[in-house]
């Protein structure tokens, strides 16, 4: 993390920041992707639980933890961005959509 004060607004939604730490560590505790959003556990689970939903992560139990899969090939929702998937998304911000 950088010394640099946290922005005022940026260009990728919380939905968007909760994916790609999701995309970085598919075992990622939801207090833990919580804390570098840097928003609350409770919306952290509502996120988690609207891109469950949409169908861009899958999410199955491993003994206590939850393990997730990102569904890399599923359409951007914006009209504008329609054109583009997930996976590029995540080649954009410098992460394997492969993986």
């Amino acid at each position: 993390m950088s010394d640099t004060p946290a922005a005022s607004w940026t260009f990728l939604t919380n939905h968007a920041h909760v994916l790609i730490c999701i995309a970085q560590d598919p075992e990622s505790r939801l207090r833990d992707i919580a804390e570098r959003v840097g928003i609350t556990e409770r919306s952290t689970q509502s996120i988690v639980a609207d891109l469950v939903d949409g169908g861009y992560l899958t999410r199955r139990r491993v003994g206590r933890r939850n393990h997730y899969e990102v569904i890399a090939d599923r359409p951007l929702r914006h009209p504008i961005e329609r054109d583009h998937q997930i996976g590029q998304l995540l080649e954009l911000v410098g992460l394997d959509a492969s993986r």
